[in-house]
Formats: structure tokens, C-alpha cells, sequence
């Protein structure tokens, strides 16, 4: 991922599979755990986003913004 300096968070709204969000929801939830009230430790909304940024970061999103071919309408 680029540089924290050089990137920004925007809040955006992104259409996904609720199978795509079950499994994040999920994974995210094994990987914490819950605390000693039975509640889960984890910002499952901040998940969806970290996961998504570092899949713009592992297919070079810069690229792809850069190519006028993506710029299609259906």
C-alpha cells in the first residue's frame, strides 16, 4: 500500500456480495474472539474497508484509474 502521506480515506458506499461480507464478517470475528463479556473485539465496518484498501493496493488501483478503457458506461 502507498505511504500513509500519501493516501487519503474516503468514505464511499460499494455494492458487494453478502457473501463477501459474511466472509469478512466471519473471519474477522475467529481471528478476535470475544472479551470477557461474550462480545466480539472487532470494528467489523473498519474491516470491510481494510480489506478492500489492501486489495486496491494488491491490484494496483492507480493503474486502473489510469486507463481510459475503464471509463465505460453500461
Amino acid at each position: 500500500m502507498s505511504q500513509p502521506d500519501t493516501t487519503i480515506a474516503v468514505n464511499v458506499i460499494v455494492e458487494m456480495t453478502t457473501e463477501a461480507l459474511q466472509a469478512i464478517v466471519e473471519q474477522a470475528k475467529r481471528m478476535t474472539g470475544r472479551n470477557a463479556k461474550g462480545h466480539y473485539k472487532v470494528d467489523t465496518a473498519d474491516k470491510v474497508g481494510e480489506m478492500i484498501s489492501r486489495f486496491l493496493a494488491a491490484y494496483d488501483f492507480d493503474a486502473f484509474v489510469n486507463d481510459p478503457a475503464n471509463y465505460h458506461t453500461d
